[in-house]
Order: C-alpha cells, then sequence, then structure tokens
C-alpha cells in the first residue's frame, strides 16, 4: 500500500504540465494549456491543462484527472505502476505504508494471495494459448464466427483440452489447494481432481488494471452449459466484472459510448467487424456495480438485448438497476435487435454503418419505461389510468431528483391525464404507506421470494386487463426472486449521491480553488458547519484539506475517497473550475461566508429557544448570549 503523504508529495514535485505534454502538443490559451484531446476524437481542442490546479479536463468526453489519473487513462497503467512511472521521473522511491506491523502483514498477506493467484491463472491463461494452436477444430470454430488470429491474439483466447487433467502438465503439484481456489480445478467429495474446463475456447478475463482474474468458456459442439465462468474467488466476482472492459477502454473513450451485450462471442465479434466499445456481463443480469464501472468509462450506455420477450424482460431488469443510479448528463438507451440477429450478424448482413444508425435510433431509457409502463394498462379509461399509476409511483420514486425526473414525471402524468401536483401527491402518500408497509414487515416479515410481484415485470410478462396471460413469460419467472417494491425504494434511496445545496456547491468550489482557505479553520468554524446538514461535504472537503496537506485540485481528488459523496461532487465541479477565473479576494468571500453560515446558526438556535418558551434561567442567559453575538456579526458584515 502506498502511503497517502507520497501521493501527496510525489503530486508537488511532478507537474501536469509536463507529463501530459509528452503525450499532446501543448499551446498557451490564457492561464491555462489547450490541446486535442487524446481520448476522443476531435478537431478543435477542447483539452485544457492547468498549471496552477495541476489538472487537466476535456470540455468535449469529460475526460479529467491529475498526472497519476492521465498515466492511468492514457497507458492504461494501474494505479501502483502510474504511481512508480511518475516517481521514477523525479528521482523518488515508492514507500511502505507507515502501518501497524499487523496491518502491514495482514496487507502483505493479501497481497501474496492476489499474487499467487495471478501467478497461478497467467500460467493457465500460457498454457490455454499453446493448446489452441494445437487443436485446428478450435481453430476452424473461431474462422467460422469470422474471428481473425488478430483479434484471437489481442483478446488472448485459447483452448481447454478435453482432458481431465490437463491443466497437470504445467501444474507440477496438481493437488495444490491453489488451484480449486483459483477456480482452475475441481475436487469431488471423494477428493478425486478434474478441470473444471475441459473442451472449451477459453476468454481470459480481466479487471479494470487489466490483471487477470478468471476465464470464461464456450463449448464449440452440443452440449450445456454453452457458457462457463470462474467460479467467485478472492479475485473474481462475476457481479462486479465486465467482459471486455479493459480491451476496450480506449475504444470507448474514443467514441464516448459502450455498447452492453450479452455474451464474450458478441464483445470479440463486434471487435472483429470495427466497433471495439463493447463489454458483456458475465452471464449475469446487469448490476449496479456493473453500472458504476460504465459510468466511470462514459456518460453514455446502450444496451443491446433480443427483441423477444426474454431480452425485453432482461432490459427491464437493467432498466430497474439503473434507475436509482441516472443523473442528468447519463445516457441509457435500450438496442432491440429484428428476431434471428445478434449485433455480430447484423453488421454481417447489413453493415457496420447500419449497425450504428441502429444504435443511434436506441431507445431511451425513459421512453422505454413510459412505453412499458403504459402497455400494461388501458389508458383510454380511469381504471386503467389508476392501475398504471399504482404500479408506476414506486418505480419512478427510484429516479434521484434533477432535471430529468421532473421530465419523466410531467409527461408520465400527462399520459393519466393527472396534474403534476396530483402526482407528486400520490407519490408522497405512496412513500408514506411503503414507510409503513416496510417497518411491519420488519417485525414480522410476511414477504415470500416465491412470489413475483406484478409492479416489478416487463409489459410481455404480465397480463393486463386487455390481455391475455402470458405462458412463457410464467414458466421464465419461475426460480426468480421479487422484491417487495417498497425494498427496492429503500435501497434506491441508499444508493443515491447526496443532493449539493448551492451555498455547499459555492463554498467548495471557492475551497477547491483555494485549498489553502481550509487550513485557517478552527474546531468553532467546523462545528458551525456541521451543524448545518447542506453543508456536511464541505466540512468532510476540510477536514480532507487538513489530514493530507493536499495544495491543488489534482491532488484533491486524488486525496478522496473514489467511491465517496464528496468525490462525485468534486468531480462534477471540476470542469466548472477549469474554466472559471480565479478571483481576486478569495479570503474575504470566505469569511463573508463563514461569518454568514454563523449567523443564520445562532438565528435558528435563537428562535429555537423562543419556541420553547425561555422556561428557565439557563434559557434566558444563553438567549441573551446569542443576541450579542448576533449583534457582533451583523456590526461586521454591515462594515465589510
Amino acid at each position: 500500500m502506498i502511503p497517502d503523504s507520497f501521493i501527496q508529495e510525489l503530486l508537488a514535485r511532478v507537474d501536469v504540465v509536463d507529463v501530459v505534454g509528452r503525450y499532446v502538443q501543448l499551446r498557451k490559451g490564457g492561464a491555462n494549456l489547450l490541446g486535442l484531446c487524446p481520448f476522443h476524437q476531435e478537431k478543435s481542442p477542447s483539452f485544457t491543462v492547468s498549471p496552477s490546479k495541476q489538472f487537466f479536463h476535456c470540455f468535449g468526453c469529460g475526460a479529467h484527472g491529475s498526472a497519476i489519473g492521465f498515466l492511468m487513462q492514457h497507458s492504461g497503467a494501474s494505479f501502483q505502476e502510474a504511481v512508480r512511472t511518475l516517481a521514477s521521473t523525479v528521482g523518488m522511491q515508492v514507500p511502505e505504508s507507515n502501518t501497524s506491523p499487523a496491518t502491514r502483514a495482514r496487507a502483505a498477506q493479501r497481497r501474496q494471495e492476489q499474487n499467487a493467484h495471478s501467478a497461478v491463472l497467467d500460467k493457465a491463461q500460457d498454457f490455454y494459448k499453446a493448446q489452441l494452436k494445437d487443436h485446428p477444430p478450435a481453430v476452424q470454430y473461431l474462422k467460422s464466427r469470422g474471428l481473425t488470429g488478430q483479434i484471437a491474439a489481442r483478446y488472448g483466447l485459447g483452448w481447454a483440452p478435453e482432458s481431465r487433467q490437463g491443466l497437470a502438465t504445467v501444474f507440477g503439484r496438481y493437488e495444490d489447494p491453489l488451484l480449486v481456489e483459483a477456480g482452475l480445478v475441481i475436487e469431488s467429495d471423494d477428493g478425486r481432481r478434474y478441470d473444471r474446463f475441459r473442451g472449451r475456447v477459453m476468454f481470459p478475463i480481466r479487471n479494470m488494471k487489466g490483471e487477470l482474474i478468471g476465464f470464461g468458456g464456450r463449448i464449440i459442439d452440443k452440449g450445456e452449459p454453452k457458457y462457463l465462468n470462474s467460479p467467485e474467488t478472492p479475485v473474481f466476482s462475476k457481479g462486479q466484472e465486465l467482459y471486455g472492459a479493459w480491451e476496450g477502454r480506449q475504444a470507448i473513450r474514443t467514441e464516448d459510448q459502450v455498447i452492453v451485450v450479452e455474451g464474450y462471442m458478441d464483445v470479440v465479434g463486434l471487435a472483429q467487424l470495427g466497433v471495439e466499445n463493447a463489454v458483456a456481463t458475465l452471464g449475469t443480469a446487469t448490476t449496479a456495480d456493473h453500472l458504476r464501472k460504465l459510468i466511470r468509462l462514459t456518460h453514455r450506455i446502450v444496451f443491446s438485448f433480443d427483441g423477444d420477450s426474454a431480452g425485453r424482460r432482461a432490459a427491464w431488469r437493467a432498466l430497474q438497476t439503473a434507475l436509482p443510479l441516472l443523473r442528468d448528463d447519463l445516457s441509457v438507451r435500450f438496442l432491440f435487435l429484428p428476431a434471428g440477429h445478434d449485433p455480430d450478424t447484423y453488421i454481417r448482413e447489413f453493415g457496420q454503418a447500419a449497425f450504428k444508425a441502429c444504435i443511434k435510433d436506441a431507445v431511451a431509457l425513459s421512453s422505454f419505461l413510459l412505453d412499458e409502463l403504459s402497455e400494461r394498462h388501458r389508458l383510454d379509461e380511469p381504471e386503467g389510468r389508476s392501475a398504471c399509476v399504482h404500479e408506476a409511483v414506486p418505480i419512478l420514486a427510484q429516479i434521484p431528483d434533477g432535471a430529468l425526473k421532473h421530465q419523466v414525471l410531467n409527461e408520465f402524468a400527462s399520459r393519466v391525464r393527472l396534474t403534476r401536483e396530483e402526482l407528486d401527491g400520490l407519490m408522497a402518500s405512496d412513500l408514506r404507506l411503503a414507510q409503513r408497509q416496510s417497518s411491519a414487515a420488519s417485525a414480522t416479515p410476511t414477504w415470500s421470494a416465491d412470489q413475483p410481484t406484478a409492479r416489478s415485470l416487463p409489459a410481455s410478462e404480465r397480463a393486463s386487463p386487455h390481455r391475455g396471460p402470458d405462458i412463457e413469460s410464467s414458466e421464465a419467472r419461475a426460480g426468480e426472486a421479487a422484491v417487495p417494491p417498497w425494498e427496492l425504494r429503500s435501497a434506491s434511496r441508499s444508493d443515491r449521491r447526496r443532493a449539493v445545496a448551492p451555498l455547499a456547491k459555492r463554498l467548495l468550489s471557492l475551497l477547491l480553488a483555494h485549498p489553502e482557505l481550509a487550513e485557517q479553520l478552527g474546531e468553532q468554524q467546523l462545528e458551525v458547519l456541521e451543524g448545518n446538514d447542506n453543508l456536511i461535504l464541505v466540512k468532510e472537503f476540510v477536514l480532507l484539506v487538513q489530514a493530507t496537506g493536499a495544495r491543488h485540485l489534482g491532488a484533491l481528488l486524488e486525496a478522496a475517497d473514489p467511491d465517496s459523496d464528496l468525490a462525485q461532487v468534486l468531480t462534477g465541479l471540476s470542469g466548472e473550475l477549469m474554466a472559471q477565473m480565479d478571483l481576486p479576494a478569495p479570503e474575504a468571500e470566505w469569511e463573508d461566508a463563514l461569518a454568514r453560515i454563523e449567523l443564520d446558526s445562532l438565528k435558528r438556535e435563537q428562535a429555537s429557544l423562543v419556541t420553547q418558551g425561555l422556561g428557565d434561567q439557563a434559557s434566558i442567559e444563553r438567549y441573551q448570549e446569542l443576541a450579542k453575538r448576533i449583534q457582533g456579526l451583523t456590526s461586521v458584515s454591515k462594515g465589510n
């Protein structure tokens, strides 16, 4: 583990202009430098580097970060690799963290386990790749799917032979427990061992650092299962990983879009045909973790599904997963291809241009959501419209507050012939009811996971008042766990990012531009910030500055926890900050803001005392103390 203090010292010694300038031709543009963005194609420069803030930002594709972030995005290096590369350029040696011996021992053990898993997986990968060359049927299968040797090599495709213990030829200790832990070997109850993957084309699965963490295997003849993944291991969890994200990371940034398809062969087949920005889930429905990783790569996501009922069910599940993560700058769309086509076959028949046209015309999430809800009910009669509202309310409640939610609610209200105020009232009532039901359910659990809920199913899977029951969909639902609507809504609330009040946003922008202001804050002022729920993020930022000593935008973003609310807010403000001029007197604005915050806090406390009646001497004395303090702050404010 690299100490945070070292990261901050490194960022204080390297110059982001020098780092970026090795790869991008920069020219002066006011206080900043401009150049053509290396992460997407453009003719006019929108890529900006700030020497004072030690930060880069592209106003075209949104790429941004510090010198470390630039190396990671441009070269595909891991965080540790980028740090070591930069450290070598300024003569610094990367140290170990100053933690306790026990903590260092645990960290060393984890690294040892990860390295051990990586070593056996890499060794197995070399074996599978070598086997592919010696197995003509597998090579012929790949050629029949239109794949060339170059694409097979780029994605590291291999072959697992039919032999039960093929890996014994490369692992001298076939009985090594690590082979089972890494998911390469299965041990039966009687102790006998055999290879997990046999008679399959092998697809190595890499994480976003490029590290090999598991495999997927596909049979080339008849048999089940068609696809087989590595099991859950210390380094692999299929609910968190995306096949092709590492290989396609540069194309995703260049296109500023990712296409989510259904299988490994779809990803590799599309790459062969020139569409390199595709990824696939690993035999699971799309999870929130999948979406968060995609959002870090791009703000435009297109899900590609078959147009049949199964495809629309999968799309509906993906939509529900996406709802709590929506933002006004995030585009999620759904592409439903004609029957009998997957992306690979569609391009081969109609061409890449036709496929890209389909992508461009893909259905927006809001349209898919509203159309699905509308199709389930007869909107030409009051009963159908009220049933539609009943179903829609808990689903619409999952969308985070913002312009998109207002647009969706307005359009839905129009479809069901309600005013927006009426819809808002129904949603508020439903939320209160759901909270009461949730409390009752927690006291006496009554929900059965075997009972599907009508609200959670897509139109293609439900019977409606004007359509007969869907027999196929009832079979498809077997075994799927249903979740009560109020539990879905509760989970979505916990996933949402904190809303940022205008005052907090203004203060964070000021502190981002002038982090040195945070050093001047004492305990009393921090208490004032903590006393205002809208300013908790401001206090977190101040503590971050004081704890790390970070002195510019790039260093601050590296210091913040990337999964925290604060990091998300700071990232959103960074682009605005790059376009702003520095204030002539930031100290004065900061002090004025703190005085106003304290004044508001004192007035609220004073009003609370009045409400309580000032019934004792202590309350009266506190009221008088507050009045003096308010008068003092007011006098200072008028003097300014």
